[in-house]
């Protein structure tokens, strides 16, 4: 790979796309998941590497060059679901993902999420006070609750719309006003409703486009991972060992998807447990196989610290197994 390319997590601090929470808890857990399948498509890893610490700097920000393609949503007739792909192009020096890396990743964290099932797209985890939302259970909070884990939702509908999806007009209003169901009951007993029923096939016809909000928002979040870290060296370090390994990518991805950036001090008792916490747990390694493994093994340390601080009257340990499941796929590449 030319040396001009070799700068893609850690890059583009400006994209600012509105998925990005402030909030360092943007992602909750899902529900636990008993397994974890993987998918494996053909592998088109691009190596890439992650500026040093002192390399990072302030950037203007990068606009989106995305055309908008036709992407009109229309109620699918007679169980057809079609697939919508986005049409997107760059005109920066960052590498990007191939079409079939960002199907697998979009795949999997739908696997990891919703177990793959279309009926998931639109659902309410037991035990939480907000919906989840599309492959990567989006957050969205009802109107006037507390967005303890941020409101990632809405952004993810500005996307959408700037990528030239038409939004049902019920869905344009609820994004501003709040989701329209105030608690899980009320929601699963709307479950074959016409408006759940349409918003559930728009998720479903958009796998993709959600895909790439996911990778944006990760590839935003790089350099801001180094920059707030006390441990900057380290952080860059093992940011580079993992983005330069094949199936890095998804390691990275899925777990700010999954639990978020960590950016600010949050999180139970002053301990945070998002990626950045991750790259400061993880040991020292070179970029490899071993890199993925002490990656994994770091995300489950954070983890349990995370359990172990949390208020026992919440029974998190309960999650647990499906998290190390979870983490478990970040094991072995999948692309």
């Amino acid at each position: 790979m030319k040396k001009q390319n070799l700068f893609a997590l850690a890059a583009i601090a400006g994209m600012g796309l509105s998925a990005c929470s402030q909030n360092p808890q943007a992602i909750p857990e899902a529900d636990a998941l008993v397994s974890t399948p993987v998918v494996r498509p053909p592998y088109a890893q691009q190596a890439v590497r992650v500026p040093k610490d002192q390399q990072l700097g302030y950037q203007r920000p990068i606009p989106h060059a995305y055309p908008k393609p036709n992407m009109n949503y229309q109620t699918p007739q007679g169980g057809y679901i079609p697939s919508i792909t986005p049409q997107m192009v760059s005109n920066n020096q960052m590498p990007r993902l191939s079409k079939a890396e960002l199907r697998a990743i979009g795949d999997q964290i739908f696997n990891n999420e919703g177990g793959g099932n279309l009926n998931n797209l639109v659902h309410w985890n037991d035990g939480e006070d907000f919906a989840s939302m599309g492959i990567g259970h989006f957050t969205w909070y009802p109107a006037g609750r507390r967005q303890s884990f941020g409101n990632t939702f809405p952004g993810l509908l500005d996307y959408m719309a700037q990528n030239g999806v038409q939004l049902p007009g019920w869905l344009q209003q609820a994004r501003v006003q709040g989701a329209p169901w105030s608690t899980r009951e009320e929601l699963m007993a709307q479950k074959n409703s016409p408006q759940v029923q349409q918003l559930q096939h728009l998720l479903y016809n958009t796998r993709e486009l959600q895909a790439q909000y996911i990778v944006d928002r990760t590839r935003t979040a790089m350099p801001k991972l180094v920059k707030a870290s006390h441990q900057q060296s380290i952080v860059a370090r093992n940011l580079n060992a993992v983005a330069n390994t094949p199936g890095g990518w998804y390691a990275l991805i899925d777990y700010v998807n999954f639990k978020g950036e960590g950016l600010g001090n949050g999180g139970y008792r002053g301990h945070n447990w998002g990626l950045r916490q991750v790259l400061e747990e993880m040991r020292p390694t070179a970029q490899g196989q071993q890199a993925l493994h002490e990656f994994a093994n770091a995300a489950m340390r954070v983890l349990q610290r995370r359990v172990q601080n949390s208020d026992p009257s919440r029974n998190e340990a309960r999650w647990l197994r499906g998290w190390q499941n979870r983490v478990d796929t970040y094991r072995n590449p999948i692309v």
